[in-house]
C-alpha cells in the first residue's frame, strides 16, 4: 500500500515538473501541449527552461513581466536568433496575453552596431524578425507600439490581432508575412509605417480606421490577394506605392478627407475596374494609377488641377475619360497606351499638354484641342493611328517633335497662324493625309517634320520667305502626285528648298484674300483656278470664288 501511494506522488510531481514549471525530463519527440510558464522576475525565463528542451516546445504560454533576456530565447525558440541567423526552435504557437514587456535584461537583437533593446509596452525593432515557423501570436494587451521589422518575413503567421491600444506600426512591420490572411487594425492606430505590410500576398480584405491620417509609401505594396479595400474618412494622404501591384483589387472609393495621391499609389492595379475619386483630392502624382489596365471609365473631381507624369499610362481599358474644367496642366505620358480611349474633351481651362500625354491612345478617333492650349508636348499625340478629326486652334504657338506622328488615319490638316514653329518628324508617318495647309506666321519646320505623308496630292504654303527647315522634310512623300502651292514670286526660293523634292510647285496668289468673308445669302457668281482659268465646276485643289455681295475667298477643294 505504501508502494502504491510513492508511485502515485513521483507520478503526480513529474506531471507538474513538465505542465507547469520547468521543463527537465528527457523526451527526445517535440512538446505540442501547451506549456505555460509563470514568471515572478522579468529575465528569468532561461532558468524555466532548459537547453535540452528549449528547441522542442512548439506551443508556449509565458504569464508575468518579460524583458530582454527572456525575448532573446524566446526568439531563439522560435527560430531566429540574436544576429538574425536560423535555429532549430520549433515553436509555432505563442501566447503572450497575459505578459508585459518591460525595460530591462540583455539586447534580444544584436548585429554590428545594432543592438536591440525592450522598453515598457513596446514591441521592439526586430521581434520576431525571421521567424518563419510562428503561425499563432497574442500580444499583451498593453502593447503601444510595434517597431520596425517587427514580424518581417513571418511567413508562417496567418493572423494577429492587435490590442486597441496600439498606435503606430513601424516602418517594414510585416513585410513579407506571405501567410497573413486576415488582419484588423484597431481604431486607436493613427500611422502606418514605410512598408509596414509589404509583400503579404495572402491578405484578402482590409478596412483602415479612420484614426489613420497617413498611408505612408509602399504600405501595402504587393498585396496581390487584396480583392477588399475600405478606408475611412480621416486619411488625407496616400503616400509613394502605397497599394502597388494590388492586382487583386476591383474597386476603390477613395474618402473626402483624401486631398493627395502619391506616385505610384496604385501602379499596377491591374484588377481595378471602378475607382471613384473625391472632390477633395487636389493632385494625382506620377505613375498613380498606371497598368491599371482594367479601368474603364474615369470621372476627374473638378478640385484636380494637375495630372501628373504617367497618372495613368497602360490603362488600356479606359474607354471614357472626363477632364474637369479645373485642371491646367496634363503632364507628360498622363494618357500614354490609353489603347480603348475613343474620344476625348480637353477642357478650355488647359493651357499646355505635356510629351507623349496621349500617345499610342490609337482608339482615339476625333480631337478637340482647346483655344487655351498654347504649346503641343513632344510626342503629345503620336501613334493615335484611329484619329481621323484635327483642330488645331489658333491659340497654338509650337508643334513639338513628333506630336502628331504616325497618325495615319488623319486625312487633312490646317495649321494655324499663330504657329511658329514645327517640330522634327512632327506629322511623320501620318500616310492618309492627302492635304496640307502651311500658314505664313511659320519661321521653322524641323528635320522629318512630313516624312512618310504618302498620301499628300496638295500643299499649300503662305509664306512670303522660306522658312528654316530642316532635312528630308518631305521624304517618301510623293513627289510626283503632290502640288506644292507658294506664293506669287517665290517659286525660285521653294524650287531650291527642302520644297524642290516635288515636281510640281506651283504659284497662287497667296494676299489672305480667304479672309474676306461673305454674306450668308451670299451666292457664288464664278470660280478660277489659281492661275486666272475659269471653272465650270469646283477642281481639285485652290479654287477663286467670287460672290453676289462682291467679295472673294480662296476655297480649297480636296
Amino acid at each position: 500500500m505504501r508502494n502504491f501511494t510513492f508511485k502515485r506522488q513521483l507520478l503526480f510531481v513529474m506531471f507538474m515538473l513538465l505542465g507547469c514549471l520547468s521543463i527537465q525530463a528527457a523526451n527526445d519527440g517535440l512538446i505540442t501541449k501547451q506549456i505555460t510558464i509563470k514568471l515572478d522576475e522579468a529575465g528569468t525565463l532561461p532558468d524555466r527552461i532548459s537547453e535540452s528542451r528549449k528547441f522542442l516546445i512548439t506551443n508556449l504560454k509565458i504569464v508575468g513581466e518579460v524583458n530582454g533576456t527572456d525575448w532573446l530565447l524566446i526568439r531563439e525558440m522560435a527560430g531566429c536568433d540574436h544576429g538574425l541567423g536560423k535555429t532549430d526552435g520549433k515553436l509555432s504557437i505563442l501566447d503572450l496575453s497575459d505578459a508585459k514587456i518591460v525595460k530591462g535584461g540583455l539586447p534580444y537583437v544584436a548585429r554590428l552596431d545594432n543592438e536591440q533593446y525592450t522598453s515598457n509596452d513596446e514591441l521592439g525593432s526586430y521581434a520576431f524578425y525571421g521567424c518563419s515557423g510562428l503561425t499563432s501570436l497574442t500580444l499583451p494587451s498593453s502593447v503601444t507600439s510595434i517597431g520596425s521589422y517587427a514580424f518581417y518575413g513571418c511567413s508562417g503567421l496567418a493572423s494577429l490581432p492587435l490590442p486597441s491600444s496600439v498606435t503606430s506600426i513601424g516602418w517594414y512591420a510585416f513585410e513579407d508575412c506571405s501567410g497573413l490572411t486576415s488582419f484588423t487594425l484597431p481604431s486607436s492606430v493613427t500611422s502606418i509605417g514605410y512598408r509596414a505590410f509589404y509583400g503579404c500576398s495572402g491578405l484578402t480584405s482590409l478596412t483602415i480606421p479612420s484614426s489613420v491620417t497617413l498611408i505612408d509609401e509602399s504600405a501595402f505594396a504587393g498585396c496581390c490577394g487584396l480583392t477588399s479595400l475600405t478606408i475611412l474618412p480621416g486619411v488625407t494622404s496616400i503616400g509613394w506605392y502605397a497599394f502597388e501591384d494590388c492586382s487583386g483589387l476591383t474597386s476603390l472609393t477613395l474618402p473626402s478627407s483624401v486631398t493627395s495621391i502619391g506616385s505610384y499609389a496604385f501602379y499596377g492595379c491591374s484588377g481595378l475596374t471602378s475607382l471613384t475619386l473625391p472632390s477633395s483630392v487636389t493632385s494625382i502624382g506620377y505613375k498613380a494609377f498606371a497598368y491599371c489596365s482594367g479601368l474603364t471609365s474615369l470621372t476627374l473631381p473638378s478640385s484636380v488641377t494637375s495630372i501628373g507624369d504617367e497618372a495613368f499610362v497602360y490603362c488600356s481599358g479606359l474607354t471614357s475619360l472626363t477632364i474637369p474644367s479645373s485642371v491646367t496642366s496634363i503632364g507628360d505620358e498622363a494618357f500614354a497606351y490609353c489603347s480603348g480611349l475613343t474620344s476625348l474633351t480637353i477642357p478650355s481651362s488647359v493651357t499646355s499638354i505635356g510629351d507623349e500625354a496621349f500617345a499610342y491612345c490609337s482608339g482615339l478617333t476625333s480631337l478637340t484641342i482647346p483655344s487655351s492650349v498654347t504649346s503641343i508636348g513632344d510626342e503629345a499625340f503620336a501613334y493615335c493611328s484611329g484619329l481621323t478629326s484635327l483642330t488645331i486652334p489658333s491659340s497654338v504657338t509650337s508643334i513639338g517633335d513628333e506630336a502628331f506622328a504616325y497618325c495615319s488615319g488623319l486625312t487633312s490638316l490646317t495649321i494655324p497662324s499663330s504657329v511658329t514653329s514645327i517640330g522634327e518628324s512632327a506629322f511623320k508617318g501620318c500616310s492618309g493625309l492627302t492635304s496640307l495647309t502651311i500658314p505664313s506666321g511659320v519661321t521653322s519646320i524641323g528635320s522629318y517634320a512630313f516624312y512618310g505623308c504618302s498620301g499628300l496630292t496638295s500643299i499649300y504654303v503662305y509664306l512670303e520667305k522660306t522658312p528654316k527647315l530642316g532635312k528630308d522634310i518631305f521624304k517618301e512623300c510623293d513627289a510626283k502626285i503632290c502640288t506644292v502651292y507658294v506664293p506669287t514670286g517665290t517659286y525660285d526660293d521653294y524650287f531650291v528648298s527642302e520644297f524642290g523634292y516635288f515636281e510640281n510647285i506651283v504659284e497662287f496668289d497667296a494676299t489672305g484674300i480667304d479672309k474676306v468673308t461673305t454674306s450668308t445669302d451670299a451666292k457664288e457668281l464664278s470660280r478660277y483656278s489659281v492661275n486666272g482659268q475659269r471653272l465650270s465646276a469646283p477642281a481639285k485643289g485652290l479654287n477663286i470664288v467670287k460672290y453676289s455681295d462682291g467679295s472673294v475667298k480662296k476655297v480649297v477643294v480636296q
